[in-house]
């Protein structure tokens, strides 16, 4: 028994390690976001996606196109802000089930729209986009914590001491 309790403190001490530097991660990313050339050049960004893509896909592009260029320039401030939320949850482990299901799904969201599903593709590609990656990391510090007992490095931990019920939104 005592062993088992050991590794699952080293599981939860390794899930938190992970889940703060995955949170690093995305603070640089957010930062590079917050930049102006990001802001200047989203609508671009996701026109140029659009190009060379499937014929059966131009509706889903199409859309999106028309959507974020009428303001490009909220829909970029928007995602920067996203990603600044998704990184100070991961650093600080706020919401951790919360975080990890709408990162996931932001993430996925990203990867069909800014990063066209992985594509075009060809024989030239080379990748299927970062995006779809960054959702599995998700899912699995979603597993992860499930298995992991609960950690000192996150902050739901002193939340759901003196809130039981924010257990709900952060106990994955």
């Amino acid at each position: 028994m005592r062993t088992e309790t050991t590794k699952a403190k080293k599981l939860s001490m390794h899930v938190a390690t992970l889940r703060i530097i995955f949170g690093l991660m995305w603070a640089i990313d957010a930062a590079f976001k917050f930049q102006p050339s990001f802001r200047n050049g989203f609508l671009d960004q996701i026109k140029a996606v659009s190009q060379g893509q499937p014929n059966w896909l131009n509706p889903w592009f199409h859309f999106w196109v028309q959507l974020l260029s009428h303001n490009p320039h909220f829909f970029a401030a928007l995602t920067a802000i996203i990603e600044s939320l998704i990184a100070a949850a991961l650093l600080l482990g706020f919401a951790r089930r919360a975080t990890y299901i709408s990162a996931a799904i932001f993430s996925i969201l990203v990867w069909a729209i800014a990063e066209g599903f992985g594509g075009p593709y060809s024989s030239s590609s080379t990748d299927i986009g970062a995006a779809i990656i960054y959702a599995v990391v998700f899912f699995a510090l979603y597993g992860l914590d499930r298995l992991a007992v609960t950690s000192k490095w996150s902050l739901d931990n002193y939340i759901i001491q003196h809130f039981p019920w924010w257990a709900v939104v952060a106990n994955p």
